[in-house]
């Protein structure tokens, strides 16, 4: 599992530096044996000190989702650092300009596979991270390898939607086919709701939109990491409530709990599910997210996978559970092939908190926060981590809210009470 730590030249996109990007660049730029090349939209004055400090070099782009762009920046860097050390067969004998080229966000993964392809760069491959990147596709690859998932089909025409109507019943699930993180996902429930959906966003072969059947049951992610197709280790996530009725409803205070029963024998089937679906979709080194369902009758459904870290800080939530700077874990795995499992010592869970206005009210700022003071007493001791909003601060419009607890305690009934008891609590109020 461990691989010597063979001098790497890396490119690494980030469009914009937020919090959670930043995390991980600061990561791969300390990795050892490593020279790290920055490409981003936003200019280099906007990254933290001490963080750019530790750059090798840096290229500004004006559209890094462009794979021409990124192209010409990946082959400056490696110019600038003397270049790779290995590379890939394309074919003409060049070799490549970096070792590496990475980025974190899900909208990056075919931008950065194209450019691998052109360029020889070891790593996923452009068909690959279509797989991962088209939900559509997906799906197709998903289902031909007999992996469970919801029925689903890429509407083109508002025909074909009637028709899926017709094949799965309602409710039923809408979303771009390349959404991600349950954003611009809505839940349909009668023919109503389908005739406004085709009004605001009519599929067309230009826009197609993709629509799958809603699955009932416990929704769950599954992050696990991977060494040359291998899967060598993964945690568990458990959503409370699950992330499309968030989306839904935007008072809805909401949270993830890591159980510290990660080997628990109920989670034995998506262990080896989890393993398959990589397998099928062309996972080879890296870390991925996958979300997945428990029906009430106990059979298994996978929804989506990234070929990427998950988001709502579940990056931080495994460092809490294990006692490891997971962000640089993966520097570790995507730049070396090196990872060493880390015990699950503690559960973890995250509360966030999500503004509410008044009845009838839109937009707004933070006009109050309240019952901190309780929740302080009741659970003050289990908090690792928060970020709570300030009064006057606009609401984010992430789905994460404005702000977050993060809790940790080696039993996971203690974190979930825990986590209960703040969402209950804390209210944020927008005014």
């Amino acid at each position: 599992m461990a691989r010597p730590n063979q001098p790497r030249t890396v490119a690494f996109v980030a469009p914009y530096f937020l919090e959670t990007t930043v995390r991980f660049i600061s990561a791969a730029a300390r990795e050892a044996n490593a020279r790290v090349g920055l490409i981003s939209t936003d200019p280099l004055a906007k990254l933290p000190r001490d963080v750019a400090g530790r750059l090798a070099a840096h290229r500004q782009v004006a559209n890094a989702l462009d794979p021409d762009q990124l192209m010409k920046a990946v082959v400056a860097i490696g110019q600038t650092l003397g270049g790779a050390t290995e590379g890939r067969s394309t074919g003409d004998r060049r070799r490549a300009p970096v070792d590496r080229l990475l980025g974190t966000l899900e909208h990056l993964q075919e931008p950065l596979a194209i450019v691998r392809d052109r360029l020889g760069i070891v790593g996923m491959g452009r068909q690959a991270a279509h797989n991962f990147r088209d939900k559509a596709q997906m799906k197709t690859v998903l289902r031909a390898a007999g992996v469970p998932c919801a029925r689903h089909r890429l509407l083109t025409s508002e025909a074909e939607a009637r028709d899926f109507v017709r094949e799965v019943g309602f409710p039923m699930v809408v979303k771009p086919p390349d959404g991600a993180g349950a954003k611009a996902t809505g839940r349909l429930e009668n023919l109503d709701d389908l005739a406004n959906s085709l009004r605001q966003h009519p599929p067309s072969q230009r826009m197609p939109m993709m629509a799958e059947e809603f699955v009932h049951g416990e929704e769950h992610s599954f992050d696990g990491v991977s060494i040359d197709g291998r899967l060598v280790w993964h945690s568990i996530t458990r959503y409370l409530p699950a992330p499309l009725e968030v989306v839904e409803n935007p008072w809805i205070q909401w949270c993830v709990l890591l159980p510290r029963e990660v080997d628990h024998s109920r989670f034995q089937g998506i262990r080896k599910l989890a393993a398959h679906a990589l397998d099928a979709l062309g996972m080879d080194t890296g870390v991925s997210h996958l979300e997945w369902f428990r029906r009430p009758d106990g059979t298994l459904a996978i929804s989506e996978v990234g070929a990427r870290p998950g988001g709502a800080q579940i990056s931080k939530l495994i460092s809490y559970a294990h006692d490891v700077d997971f962000y640089r874990a993966w520097a570790g795995v995507v730049i070396h092939g090196r990872f060493e499992p880390p015990e699950r010592r503690y559960a973890a869970g995250a509360a966030y908190l999500r503004g509410q206005s008044p009845r009838g009210a839109k937009g707004g700022r933070v006009r109050a926060i309240r019952g901190l003071e309780r929740a302080q007493k009741e659970v003050g001791e289990l908090v690792v981590e928060s970020n709570l909003p300030s009064v006057g601060q606009p609401p984010t419009g992430s789905y994460e809210g404005e702000g977050y607890v993060i809790l940790r305690h080696p039993e996971t009934r203690v974190v979930e009470q825990a986590l209960a008891r703040v969402v209950s609590l804390v209210r944020v109020e927008l005014g």
